[in-house]
């Protein structure tokens, strides 16, 4: 009895560790970038109350850049300072990580002298902090109060403020981490642009396999209707050069085709991000700002990686495809949406129905017909017309002759799988063609180790020669 007892105990006790553990992760994800940015700007607002100064200024540094500028600042009216890392205060707090307090600026020259000339502030003194990254990656930012309402800043003014950025941490690191996540992402998507350009040959597309040549009858078809269309493929078969023809060939080709990489886009950004919003819907909205359902009106939307749509996002986004209607948030006004969805994705959809991840719903109202891409591997009709162009294209852009491939080189690619598909065959042939000298031919030994690890030849004579 007791030990029936003890059991139904613990059964308990395990059921409110797994309620705990479900809301503790509601609660994480709750937290927004725009929660983090509004305690930012509380702390902007209060610090100069806390120790009796003027004015208070948080800088941050940009990942992809290096470069260090003010994010949020009492009295700045949209004027961006930026600091350098040598000759300012800020910049030399980054640099160091140490505070530095600097009484009578106003009788001392320096980069201070150059900010004042432009916001017509006149800094008298400072305390300056370094704000440190909580996960290990140094100094993510520094705060700065301004011009002590009594006296001058001491000791005891560094230790409070260096108190208050060990607090601002976090949100510094998230908003400086969820900006780089958007930067990256339009890189991604720039490059992946250039890649679709370049996969043409006299305005055609490159297919001789009869695998791919039905994947392009099945294109032309679905181009004259106005049905949605789930590409699904591995990465780097050119799903989204596919969905851009689809597009040129409708009727719809003189409006936007807008490109949306669903997995590079931060949660708590996504609805922003595909709505849009009106000026002040939230902290940091200083304008109204078109969502991507408007951007791609009249148009194509291109939902890259669909099947990593956050699921708490899809009902938001089933409604809109389905209605067609939304609005911006701020906003009550409900408007109207005229767009074509063409999605992709390298996953099995129906198999992330299936494991709850994907929204069976929108699943079915997402597209009418289904292409699959085919790898490169099951197309190898196609591979040496691609790397043929590839060589031509790629000499083209480095302003260099060199010869085209030895056989040994076409015997070897036909061999290789070829994981990354196209995209990866592009990347060999850009390298063969920087290591390639000048009129000479591309052979075997420049190419890289993984396309040779193919050749158990060409394997063996590299642990031989290692």
């Amino acid at each position: 009895m007791m030990e029936k007892r003890k059991d139904e105990q613990s059964q308990v006790s395990r059921k409110r560790l797994a309620e705990l553990r479900v809301r503790l992760e509601q609660v994480a994800t709750a937290w927004t970038v725009d929660n983090y940015e509004s305690l930012v700007e509380f702390f902007v607002l209060i610090l100069p109350r806390i120790m009796g100064a003027e004015r208070c200024t948080i800088f941050i540094i940009e990942m992809g850049t290096d470069k260090i500028y003010s994010k949020y600042g009492t009295g700045l009216k949209g004027k961006q300072i930026e600091p350098p890392r040598k000759g300012s205060i800020a910049g030399q707090v980054i640099e160091t990580g140490k505070p530095e307090i600097n009484n009578q600026l106003n009788k001392r020259t320096g980069y201070h002298k150059q900010v004042d000339a432009g916001t017509g502030f006149v800094t008298k003194n400072s305390v300056c902090v370094p704000i440190k990254s909580l996960t290990g990656h140094g100094v993510t930012g520094a705060v700065q109060v301004l011009n002590r309402l009594s006296g001058d800043f001491n000791d005891d003014d560094a230790a409070l403020l260096s108190e208050v950025a060990s607090y601002l941490s976090m949100s510094i690191e998230n908003i400086i981490v969820n900006q780089e996540i958007l930067r990256v992402s339009g890189q991604i998507n720039r490059e992946v642009e250039r890649f679709d350009k370049g996969y043409f040959l006299d305005s055609r597309f490159i297919a001789e396999s009869p695998v791919m040549l039905k994947v392009l009858e099945l294109v032309r078809v679905v181009c004259a209707s106005p049905v949605n269309v789930l590409l699904q493929g591995e990465n780097g078969t050119g799903k989204e050069l596919i969905a851009r023809m689809i597009h040129n060939g409708s009727n719809r080709r003189e409006n936007s085709f807008v490109a949306v990489n669903c997995a590079a886009i931060p949660e708590n950004l996504m609805e922003s991000e595909f709505f849009g919003y009106e000026k002040g819907a939230f902290t940091g909205a200083d304008h109204r700002k078109k969502g991507l359902f408007e951007a791609a009106e009249g148009g194509t939307l291109f939902l890259d990686e669909i099947a990593d749509m956050p699921i708490a996002m899809q009902p938001k986004f089933l409604r809109a495809i389905q209605e067609k209607e939304g609005a911006r948030l701020g906003s009550t006004k409900t408007m109207k949406y005229d767009f074509r969805v063409i999605s992709a994705t390298n996953k099995k959809l129906q198999n992330e129905v299936a494991e709850g991840r994907f929204r069976e719903d929108l699943f079915f109202r997402l597209f009418s017909v289904e292409i699959v891409v085919p790898p490169l591997r099951e197309r190898k009709d196609d591979l040496l017309a691609l790397a043929l162009f590839f060589v031509e294209d790629t000499a083209k852009r480095f302003d260099k002759s060199v010869g085209s491939l030895t056989s040994e080189v076409s015997v070897l690619f036909e061999k290789y799988s070829w994981p990354g598909n196209i995209r990866q065959l592009q990347r060999e042939i850009e390298r063969l063609v920087a290591l390639t000298p000048e009129g000479k031919p591309i052979t075997v030994e420049r190419c890289s180790d993984e396309v040779k690890g193919a050749s158990p030849q060409l394997q063996s004579e590299k642990e031989t020669s290692g």
